[in-house]
């Protein structure tokens, strides 16, 4: 992107009823857009026949892209296959259950594995590429869009399947061995006898089955990659929009195969960005202001760096009966949280709303009348200042006082095996994310800024020691030794960590650890447990005089300290003989577990007690609805300030931070739903890695 910080939106000229393509990219240009999304959904207007290629329909729209001084990621279409493909082919259909093709209608129900589809998908991307590379509006190539919808229980992939754990496995015997197969007769006497995953009850099995999917969608975003970058420019990139939650999307793997990582980032607006607010259930569409810097901390994490966001709210998003468009300055708070967290590209989904299709009432920054409005309006003010302010935050990268690890085979294991009493085995279950997300949620309403590192790719102890004083880890269920070999080390390093429920239970396999729990690391924790408890009500949490912290929600471990402090108790007639909480101090570390899934005001209050036992700065503010994040540059520290209400407050001007004019004043000023931006000047010694 020629834009140090990108603003637009995807733009589908193929949908419209009538041209209006000069229009279009005035409004656009007036609207500071800088980058646009094309060409990724429609491979039918791009090859409408077998063989039969169009394509000056995306010439025009790239010419007129070009003379408005307008960047374009231009897609390859791969997740939207023409009917005429299904029709002559019917084979490549993707198989959610064995021998039972998905019918065509939708997106995405192909057999990514199959050659057929192969061989014509990498027909249509090398037509594609080769004619547009050299065009001078594109700066970049989006590979496929949202992959991992689906499990495949093709034939392929079966096959797929049992070389995959031939590779793994010096022997059958070594896998009946570490799987524990002789449960229920399953011991296998070959790989030709493992049985399909549609009957599988075995939760080793079901760990392996969805970990080798994410690598059938990872390789296929990989191959794609491999296609396109012999082709491209020197100064053009790959990347892909991934939606964190598809059940066969790792993003870790699929980042991997990329140049940059890309992704979407949906959220309720209106009530949905007041805060504090209680916590609601989370989806695909996320609820709650701490959900939209978590979805930028996952987006960040996937390669420790810059990422771009190609799809976020434009009007209101999802079915007709979901309709929530945004209030005045929402657009602006949730963009500039993104920018704070490392966003390089704001992209709205999309420019006009479709008239047709499932979409129909998924609003674009123009409603169905094609004339621009309030949204248009909030959007080009939007663009105007991060045309302005885009080159002062390019470099920077977030800060963190906190890290948290992210664990995705952990996410699997425990949608097989779930936690919460109101969950069903399925691999659309959260029972990992509601574990995560509570810990997450806690930080952020303590004033913490949090970093997500992947469990799979830790630095060592002693760096993480040096980056983070303090280091949450909730959830990791599959827990390989190697891991545990790294928080280890981090505590003795002189850093403080913090095991949420159901860490270290397993091992890389989900085979439960026959040590104390948490596994492999009790004895560092100077506490343990036996027994554990799914919770139809909340029991209250409370310290040793009784203060009532707040609630245990949905699962509950009952620890035994041993040399460790007791933090917190369950206010329970039963259960409060056992710890519900526990620290102890390791040398110049310290290890605290959380043996529960807190509430909101359980995991506030523990995490603010937590990190003052170490001095960990935490941002506070007098007013409620008030937030901060930052990030920093060489010279230089963001500041910004939100105010998530519709009441217009005031805070003390923050000492020694100006606008960007350069002025401060006594109190800084927040309108409803207000972003303020102040620059705190830095010595030119600072390490920008090392933020406050």
């Amino acid at each position: 992107m020629t834009a140090p910080i990108g603003f637009g939106a995807a733009y589908y000229p193929e949908y419209l009823r009538e041209p209006r393509l000069a229009e279009d990219m005035r409004l656009m240009a007036e609207a500071g857009f800088s980058v646009i999304r094309m060409g990724e959904s429609t491979w039918s207007t791009w090859e409408p026949r077998d063989g039969a290629f169009e394509s000056a329909w995306m010439r025009e729209a790239l010419d007129a892209a070009a003379r408005h001084g307008i960047d374009v990621i231009l897609g390859t279409p791969t997740y939207a296959v023409p009917p005429w493909l299904f029709t002559a082919h019917p084979e490549i259909a993707g198989e959610p259950a064995t021998g039972e093709p998905r019918g065509w209608g939708a997106r995405q129900e192909v057999d990514l594995l199959h050659p057929v589809f192969r061989h014509h998908a990498e027909r249509i991307i090398r037509r594609i590429v080769a004619e547009f590379r050299d065009h001078p509006a594109v700066v970049g190539f989006q590979l496929d869009n949202e992959p991992g919808l689906m499990l495949l229980h093709n034939e392929t992939a079966f096959d797929g399947f049992r070389a995959w754990l031939a590779e793994r496995f010096a022997s059958v015997d070594e896998a009946n061995d570490r799987w524990g197969l002789d449960y229920w007769s399953h011991r296998l006497g070959s790989w030709d006898e493992l049985w399909r995953p549609d009957g599988n009850a075995q939760p080793q099995y079901a760990l392996a089955w969805r970990t080798y999917q994410a690598e059938v969608v990872a390789e296929f975003i990989g191959w794609q990659a491999d296609i396109v970058r012999p082709l491209t420019r020197d100064d053009q990139w790959v990347t892909t929009c991934v939606a964190y939650d598809r059940p066969a999307a790792d993003d870790l793997q699929i980042a991997r195969r990329l140049d940059i990582v890309s992704g979407n980032a949906y959220y309720r607006m209106q009530d949905g960005l007041a805060h504090p607010a209680p916590a609601r259930p989370q989806g695909w569409m996320t609820d709650g202001v701490w959900s939209v810097f978590l979805a930028a901390d996952r987006m960040y994490s996937s390669r420790r760096a810059p990422f771009l966001v190609t799809e976020t709210n434009a009007g209101a998003i999802a079915s007709s009966n979901v309709s929530e468009p945004g209030w005045d300055g929402q657009w602006r708070q949730a963009a500039w949280a993104m920018i704070a967290r490392g966003a390089r590209l704001i992209e709205y989904w999309h420019w006009h709303t479709a008239h047709f299709g499932t979409e129909t009432h998924w609003v674009g920054v123009l409603p169905h009348d094609q004339r621009p409005g309030r949204v248009y309006r909030n959007i080009a003010e939007l663009g105007a200042e991060i045309s302005r302010i885009g080159p002062r935050t390019a470099d920077m990268v977030p800060d963190a006082q906190v890290a948290m690890i992210f664990s995705t085979p952990s996410k699997y294991a425990l949608a097989f095996e779930p936690v919460f009493p109101d969950e069903r085995p399925a691999p659309a279950s959260r029972s990992y994310q509601r574990i995560f997300e509570a810990f997450y949620r806690g930080a952020f309403d303590a004033g913490l800024q949090t970093s997500l590192l992947h469990d799979r790719d830790l630095p060592s102890g002693s760096e993480l020691a040096e980056s983070y004083r303090l280091l949450i880890v909730p959830g990791l269920y599959v827990a390989p030794d190697a891991v545990l070999d790294v928080l280890r080390d981090y505590v003795a390093a002189g850093g403080h960590l913090v095991l949420g429920p159901r860490t270290g239970y397993a091992d890389e396999w989900a085979v439960a650890r026959s040590t104390s729990q948490p596994g492999g690391l009790a004895d560092l924790a100077g506490a343990d447990y036996q027994e554990f408890t799914t919770l139809r009500d909340d029991p209250p949490i409370e310290t040793a005089d009784g203060a009532v912290l707040g609630r245990a929600t949905g699962w509950a471990e009952w620890l035994r300290p041993r040399d460790a402090e007791t933090l917190a108790r369950y206010a329970h007639p039963e259960m409060r003989r056992f710890a519900a909480a526990t620290t102890v101090a390791r040398g110049t570390g310290r290890v605290s577990v959380i043996g529960f899934v807190p509430d909101d005001a359980a995991a506030r209050a523990l995490l603010e007690d937590l990190a003052d036992r170490d001095a960990i700065p935490r941002w506070r503010s007098a007013v409620p609805s008030v937030t901060h994040a930052s990030s920093t540059g060489e010279c230089e520290r963001l500041h910004a300030y939100f105010n998530w209400s519709a009441d217009a407050v005031s805070v003390p001007w923050p000492q020694g931070q100006f606008d960007e004019h350069g002025a401060a004043r006594a109190r800084l000023a927040l309108a409803a739903w207000d972003t303020a931006l102040l620059w705190e000047p830095l010595p030119p010694t600072r390490d920008p890695r090392r933020g406050g």
